[in-house]
């Protein structure tokens, strides 16, 4: 199964506002991510790299109305909030030590 995150807003174009601060310009994912999009998943082949974008998330949720998902295993969805993500990326690389 692959891994994955989804971001939420309410508001248009502020998951791609979000995303620009994450990745380049060229990216798949960016390119993909309309103004009006409310909804993203964001599919990863290596769990671990999903800590990156915990990380940008937890320091940046003050500037954006967003809210994140995280998906390790079929249908068990983790709410990422500032209080439990330094313990989801800590289990992360427990989980996935390679």
């Amino acid at each position: 199964m692959t891994s994955f995150i989804k971001i939420y807003s309410d508001k248009n174009n502020e998951i791609r506002k979000f995303l620009n601060n994450f990745y380049y310009k060229d990216n798949d994912v960016l390119k993909n991510v309309k103004e009006e999009t409310l909804e993203l998943k964001i599919d990863y082949v290596n769990p671990i790299e999903i800590s990156d974008i915990i990380g940008v998330f937890i320091d940046n949720n003050e500037k954006y109305k967003i809210n994140m998902w995280l998906c390790l295993d079929k249908d068990v969805l983790i709410n990422v909030t500032a209080h439990n993500a330094d313990d989801i990326i800590k289990y992360l690389f427990e989980r996935y030590p390679y």
